[in-house]
């Protein structure tokens, strides 16, 4: 008895060797630069920060580069570290508050800042205030690359 090989065997065979090798020669490469955080070329994270009515002293622009920290930024490891907890893969660590975010009505302070520049390779370019709860929290979360304002915030 003689077995015949279905056409449809006879062309996915050949695919899926070509698929397997493929696999292998990608998980077995190094991941190319900038994928992770070690591999990033030094002063690619480079931030400027103005800060405007902040108040103690805080107002000013200020540059930040991470790895290693440097700059004009009166703290800049701290600086790096702040935005470092708000990154997440494929998430912009930057991101404003989601519109139709359900906020407490609660002022912050007259303090807004902007942030440019580039972070993970990308550019970055974000408005914060304290206007009501969700943006507090959103610029709490970045002291101290932004001042921090609860102290100079009114009661």
């Amino acid at each position: 008895m003689s077995y015949r090989t279905h056409p449809v065997a006879r062309i996915a065979r050949p695919l899926l060797f070509a698929g397997t090798a493929a696999s292998v020669a990608l998980f077995s490469a190094p991941p190319a630069a900038g994928h992770g955080q070690e591999g990033r070329p030094r002063g690619e994270d480079r931030l400027v920060v103005t800060v405007r009515d902040a108040g103690g002293g805080a107002d000013g622009t200020y540059e930040v580069y991470c790895r290693p920290s440097g700059g004009s930024h009166p703290d800049p490891g701290g600086a790096c570290a702040a935005v470092e907890r708000n990154a997440r893969w494929g998430e912009d660590a930057f991101a404003p508050v989601p519109r139709g975010a359900l906020c407490t009505m609660q002022y912050g302070g007259p303090a807004t800042a902007r942030v440019t520049g580039t972070w993970a390779g990308r550019p970055v370019d974000a408005t914060f205030d304290r206007r009501d709860g969700c943006a507090i929290a959103r610029w709490d979360r970045f002291v101290p690359l932004l001042p921090d304002a609860a102290s100079a915030a009114p009661s």
